[in-house]
């Protein structure tokens, strides 16, 4: 059992054989006898309850629970009465106090409605936590890059080392995947945030015109223009497909950055230079790119999932598209029918997220291959649409059993064996579905 109650008896008798009845039932107890020494260390996040006597003298333990419930109104009080308060406890209990218990009480009894409290009081913090957790996650990083899969988790690890350090980063991922995402959370998350992130599509850069490019030009009759570099100087420069740029211009591009001053286009004098360089690539690059930008960049690399990877996450990021193209559209989110959430799951999405959110304003304009009747040449085949549904549903309740297979089996009615037989076959692991703070105590009925 988890949590403690904090008891206040000012009856030192009484006190000690409540401290003890709970001791013995396994409950952690912190026993004070008077109400105004035990608020001391009583916050909001206390992980706890209390219990307290009603009639003592100055704080009475009406006056403390209408005290604790200003603090913290789902802090769970249950109240000792005589039988003469009665009437006054089932007043607080309508007020929200958790319960009343009339003296003396049972030690069944006392310490059941105490375990009951302390649950209650342990769902409710870990609700808390994950609402503050879901809020900083959507401070941090853009939506699509949420996700509870272990590359997922371990990409924002490394976004936020990478950000906080300054470290110039090599992104690496399919097309499609987010790269681009990442590099603009590394400059949200980073001391840059305020100067300016700069990208340089390598694929399109014109060698003729790459010094111009860099340094900006003058013009005769208007203002100078200024180079990427003056533009990313204390900010992010990100080479966008950085392998397409070509070797010597890579190497050009090095040269300037580590020799930390550049000429800009009319200047007398060179300028300071001091960036973070950031560069995507679809797969490492080593072997198509200048081996001193290669290396200066793989210090630190960030590997972005497809969504192949993180199947999973897709029906929350449909959704996150959907609500978005909806509102760019001014139109109504169209409802979710079985057969396209089916098609999510059955899809390969080779396209990754850039197919995901093409798929959802499709969605929204009515145009998406799979029609609100299922007609459209890219209908998956039954086979599929009934496996992926079928995967969907353990999918769901092993999300609701938090990744404990028992439950997830109880709760779908179906043997053990065909559970596991459908695991297999299906490729899912109950242990992706459980809490961070769980995973060191796997459930003895999961097969991974």
């Amino acid at each position: 059992m988890t949590g403690t109650v904090r008891l206040i008896d000012d009856d030192a008798d009484l006190r000690a054989v409540l401290e003890q009845t709970l001791t013995l039932a396994g409950i952690a107890v912190e026993a004070f006898a008077d109400a105004r020494s035990a608020l001391a260390g009583l916050d909001a996040d206390y992980a706890g309850m209390v219990l307290s006597d009603v009639r003592m003298p100055g704080m009475d333990g009406l006056q403390l629970f209408s005290h604790l419930r200003g603090m913290d109104p789902d802090l769970p009080v249950i109240l000792l009465t005589g039988h003469g308060d009665v009437a006054m406890a089932v007043a607080a209990l309508q007020q929200g106090a958790y319960d009343f218990l009339t003296k003396p009480v049972g030690a069944d009894r006392l310490a059941a409605s105490c375990r009951r409290a302390l649950s209650a009081r342990a769902l409710v913090l870990e609700n808390r936590r994950l609402v503050r957790r879901a809020g900083q996650d959507a401070a941090r990083v853009a939506p699509p890059l949420m996700g509870d899969s272990a590359a997922m988790i371990h990409l924002r690890d490394g976004l936020d080392r990478v950000a906080e350090a300054e470290s110039d980063a090599l992104i690496t991922g399919p097309s499609g995947s987010g790269k681009s995402l990442v590099a603009r959370a590394i400059h949200r998350l980073g001391p840059r945030r305020g100067r300016g992130l700069v990208v340089l599509d390598c694929a399109t850069a014109d060698e003729a015109g790459f010094d111009a490019l860099l340094s900006g030009t003058e013009t005769p009759r208007g203002p100078r223009r200024p180079g990427l570099l003056e533009q990313a100087h204390r900010g992010v420069l990100c080479l966008e497909d950085a392998p397409a740029l070509p070797p010597h211009l890579q190497a050009r591009l090095l040269s300037l950055v580590e020799a930390g001053e550049y000429w800009p286009a009319g200047a007398a004098a060179p300028r300071p230079l001091a960036l973070q360089l950031l560069a995507t690539a679809q797969d490492d690059p080593q072997g198509r790119m200048h081996p001193g930008l290669y290396f200066r960049l793989a210090r630190a690399r960030l590997s972005v999932p497809p969504l192949s990877a993180r199947r999973d996450d897709i029906p929350a990021l449909f959704r996150h598209f959907l609500q978005a193209a909806a509102d760019r559209l001014s139109r109504q989110v169209p409802p979710l029918t079985d057969l396209v959430l089916a098609r999510l799951a059955a899809h390969g999405w080779p396209g990754n997220l850039r197919e995901l959110q093409a798929f959802a304003e499709g969605h929204v304009l009515g145009l998406s291959p799979i029609g609100p009747a299922g007609d459209g040449p890219d209908r998956p085949p039954l086979s599929d649409l009934v496996a992926a549904y079928e995967a969907g549903l353990i999918r769901d309740a092993l999300r609701e059993a938090q990744g404990n297979a028992t439950g997830a089996m109880a709760a779908l009615n179906v043997p053990r064996k065909t559970f596991y037989d459908k695991l297999t076959r299906h490729g899912i692991r109950p242990a992706n579905f459980r809490r961070r703070d769980m995973r060191r105590s796997p459930d003895p009925d999961d097969p991974s």
